[in-house]
């Protein structure tokens, strides 16, 4: 007697499930949405096809090591953020993360620490991606005064110290303006490179400020000047921001130096003053 055989209760993938995208896919995806770019865009900048593009965020194309690098690189991701994506793709980190007193970027810190010091009587500080104080020079000082021990207490955190009402803050004479400053930067990094850390800050922050517009004459046309009070009487500093472009180490990559400048004649005359205040030494030109 002919037997039949019952049909198998488990249904057959289907096309969609067999192919579903991969998390190197998805995060492909999202990396390239976030900054707005079209499939076009990246994949001429990468080196390959919008097919292919297309293929690897469909899941249907697994690319190579060398791509994804390539493909990292297009979409801006810093070093850390590549690292992730590698391991998304099932490949090792490209990028070493040391730490900040490992022998193989020794050479690197002690070049910011001589910056540092050649950048006297102005205050100048190397922080890390949150804020994190790594290093300062001697004039620092003129920043922190006054300043609550429990905010200078390690790990200092420079971006709270500037806006904290028991460090900085109340000496800020253009606190809205300077704090809607360094906030607004802040966004725009997290908006670039997600960091769930990096937005709790920013809602901290934001909590210091005062709710008031800060007005035009705050500005000086080009930039935001910090206007501090200080017992040798009102600073008026400009910023500048360095870090190291050609970093392969996570750990330095995600340093920048942040350099206090006067902006005015009074401002310079004044840390020179407190400098040789402080080492002993005779400010005037001989």
């Amino acid at each position: 007697m002919a037997t039949t055989t019952a049909p198998s209760s488990t249904p057959a993938p289907s096309p969609a499930s067999a192919s579903a995208p991969s998390p190197f896919a998805r995060e492909m995806r999202r990396r390239r949405s976030l900054r707005r770019m079209s499939q076009l865009e990246l994949a001429t900048l990468a080196g390959t096809t919008q097919r292919h593009l297309s293929f690897i965020e469909n899941g249907r194309s697994v690319p190579g090591r060398e791509m994804v690098v390539r493909l990292a690189e297009s979409l801006g991701l810093t070093l850390r953020e590549r690292n992730s994506l590698l391991l998304s793709a099932g490949y090792a980190p490209a990028y070493a993360e040391s730490a900040r007193d490992a022998e193989s970027i020794g050479p690197a810190m002690e070049a910011l620490r001589s910056i540092l010091t050649g950048h006297l009587p102005y205050p100048a500080v190397v922080a890390g991606p949150r804020g994190e104080l790594v290093l300062a020079n001697a004039a620092f000082d003129v920043l922190t005064e006054g300043s609550a021990a429990h905010l200078l207490a390690p790990p200092v955190n420079v971006l709270r110290l500037a806006l904290h009402p028991q460090g900085m803050g109340p000496r800020v004479v253009n606190l809205a303006a300077w704090g809607r400053h360094i906030t607004e930067s802040l966004r725009a990094r997290a908006t670039a490179h997600p960091d769930s850390e990096l937005d709790a800050l920013i809602t901290e922050l934001t909590g210091y400020l005062p709710a008031a517009t800060p007005a035009p004459s705050e500005h000086l046309g080009f930039a935001v000047p910090l206007r501090l009070r200080s017992a040798d009487g009102e600073l008026r500093l400009l910023t500048t921001l360095t870090s190291f472009a050609t970093a392969v180490d996570v750990t330095l990559a995600e340093l920048h130096l942040e350099a206090f400048l006067p902006a005015d004649a009074a401002t310079g005359e004044l840390l020179r003053r407190r400098e040789a205040a402080r080492t002993g030494d005779d400010p005037r030109p001989r």
